[in-house]
């Protein structure tokens, strides 16, 4: 499908306002909001559609803006994850983790890291990028973070946390066990007035 039709944006969308699409149909797609649903399976696939339009856009975008037409690095800021060869305790399940981050399946990606035989740099970067694919952007911003500070010289974590620091990327989706005592108010207002509404209606 065309990515641009997916997220319902055009080639002359500015980047701000395919971002902006991109997190008002995570939003509202993000399987956390379908838990015990029976269109969970639906909204899955939705969200790795609109994780693939997005990525597909940004990566054609960065690579269009980098003379010789080569990547800009970017990827990994976008939800994707290079390709690299491992080596230590972690070095198998690692590379199984970005593959799964590359399909789409992060359920599956972050099952495996939570597997992993302590937690380095590259341990936060792929929990990071877990965490920027889902939406939740202040916990990506803190995984990519913490590591940078455990392995500053490395380009792939430097280039991620600059990467969503541009793109303005806080105040993401939050799944919805982690909603402050505001939000839990203002739920409860409005279904306080809909249950007025409706009682009023006669229904």
């Amino acid at each position: 499908m065309d990515p641009y039709k997916v997220l319902g944006v055009t080639p002359q969308t500015s980047d701000d306002d395919v971002k902006r699409a991109y997190r008002e149909l995570a939003r509202k797609y993000h399987p956390d909001n379908y838990v015990n649903n029976p269109l969970a399976d639906l909204a899955e696939a939705r969200m790795k559609e609109i994780n693939e339009a997005y990525d597909t856009i940004m990566n054609e975008r960065a690579g269009r803006s980098t003379a010789g037409g080569q990547s800009s690095g970017q990827q990994g800021a976008y939800g994707g994850a290079q390709q690299r060869t491992y080596t230590g305790a972690n070095a198998a399940l690692y590379s199984q983790v970005r593959q799964a981050i590359n399909q789409g399946n992060l359920g599956m990606a972050e099952q495996m890291l939570q597997r992993a035989a302590g937690r380095d740099a590259e341990w936060f970067f792929l929990m990071g990028t877990v965490y920027y694919r889902k939406g939740w952007y202040d916990e990506a911003m803190r995984a990519y973070t913490q590591a940078c500070q455990m392995d500053p010289n490395n380009l792939e974590y430097r280039t991620a946390l600059n990467n969503l620091n541009l793109s303005g990327g806080y105040g993401g989706y939050r799944p919805m066990q982690q909603a402050n005592m505001c939000d839990i108010c203002m739920q409860l207002a409005v279904c306080n007035c809909c249950m007025n509404m409706c009682c009023n209606a006669g229904c």
